[in-house]
């Protein structure tokens, strides 16, 4: 539980994009736009259902004095992907949103997902990156800017050059928060948080998602999304993940302090409300551990829930509670154990370090 007391606790997640402003800022990326028409089935065209949610979403979080909002696109135009990140960047945004619907071959398909950056071999996963990824060629010279990068290259994918852990768990924190209202908000299939190498997301400075609000190609869901009445509840949704994530993450009270290793939960006026210490591991000294999974729902740390995985910890951050394989003092043994998980079938698990209980980055815990 959070009172005045704790407000200097030292922990991760305050970043520099809460630091540089005093307001919030929300980047709001409606995916293609203009001679990219994104995914079109059943008179469902991607671009303009894209827009139209994002509109909806920003005009709900315009009513928060505390935040500000920045549009990549507000009307029907091409906007190359390295632009969508430039704008991002130079506005010192605190979080990036990038919103889009789903195809496939398969038009049963239906739900909703959202993304982290991450590197990842799962093929469901890298054929939605591969979709989102072929607006490039629309662009001039793209093979030079992206680094000779191929859209139809499951290689070019996975080997999207990015700092791993950058901002993944705000990431993380926020994409579990789209999740969960959706579920609130609608009764579409919850199709969970992944990672994948999107190139909009790769050179965001900041907290970035990328949504999938649903499959055009499905016909029932496609008019769902082509609604006044979807597009609504989907912003609802969106704007609720957004202000949740804001409400716990960000203190403009803290606006001059850059940086800062501190986790600051907003005051309120209202009856205190239990809030859960982020982050911590009671190991002393340097301690890799392998985060498998990041959910809204508690489960027992035994194996049979972690595909024989053992020991299994869990921490509770906001309303996730993340779960860690192993506690490993050396970080080859930890490279080995992150294999292990990823034989086991948790594809986007990835490494975390902690000094003194006190998580950090890997690069400082290598040191």
């Amino acid at each position: 539980m959070f009172k005045k007391s704790l407000l200097g606790f030292c922990a991760l997640f305050f970043t520099w994009g809460f630091g540089q402003t005093q307001k919030f800022k929300v980047v709001l990326d409606a995916g293609h736009g203009g001679k990219d028409y994104g995914a079109v089935y059943h008179g469902n065209i991607e671009k303009n259902i894209a827009l139209q949610t994002v509109l909806k979403v920003g005009a709900i979080l315009e009513k928060d004095p505390q935040i500000e909002v920045v549009y990549t696109r507000k009307s029907d135009v091409f906007i190359e992907l390295q632009q969508r990140a430039t704008i991002a960047n130079k506005s010192k945004g605190s979080i990036f949103v990038s919103m889009h619907c789903n195809a496939n071959k398969n038009q049963a398909a239906s739900g909703n997902e959202t993304y982290v950056m991450g590197i990842t071999r799962n093929a469901s996963n890298l054929e939605v990156a591969k979709s989102e990824n072929e607006v490039v060629t629309l662009e001039t010279d793209y093979k030079i800017k992206y680094d000779g990068f191929d859209p139809n290259s499951p290689e070019s994918v996975i080997g999207i050059s990015i700092l791993q852990e950058e901002y993944l768990d705000q990431s993380i924190e926020l994409a579990g928060r789209v999740q969960e209202f959706f579920t609130k908000k609608t009764s579409n299939k919850n199709r969970g948080v992944k990672q994948a190498g999107f190139l909009v997301l790769r050179q965001i400075t900041m907290p970035r998602v990328l949504i999938e609000m649903g499959f055009v190609s499905n016909k029932e869901e496609g008019e769902f999304l082509n609604s006044e009445q979807g597009q609504n509840k989907l912003a609802e949704a969106i704007a609720g993940a957004i202000l949740d994530y804001k409400n716990e993450f960000f203190n403009p009270t803290n606006s001059n302090s850059v940086k800062e290793e501190i986790k600051v939960v907003e005051e309120k006026p209202e009856p205190t409300i239990e809030k859960n210490i982020p982050a911590k591991s009671n190991d002393k000294g340097i301690v890799f551990k392998i985060q498998i999974s990041a959910s809204s729902k508690e489960l027992a740390t035994v194996p049979s829930n972690f595909k024989g995985l053992s020991p299994i910890s869990v921490e509770k951050s906001g309303k996730l509670y993340k779960y860690f394989y192993a506690a490993e003092n050396d970080y080859k043994i930890a490279k080995q154990k992150l294999e292990e998980a990823k034989e086991k079938g948790y594809t986007s698990a990835f490494i975390v370090a902690y000094k003194d209980g006190i998580k950090i980055s890997i690069t400082d815990a290598i040191k």
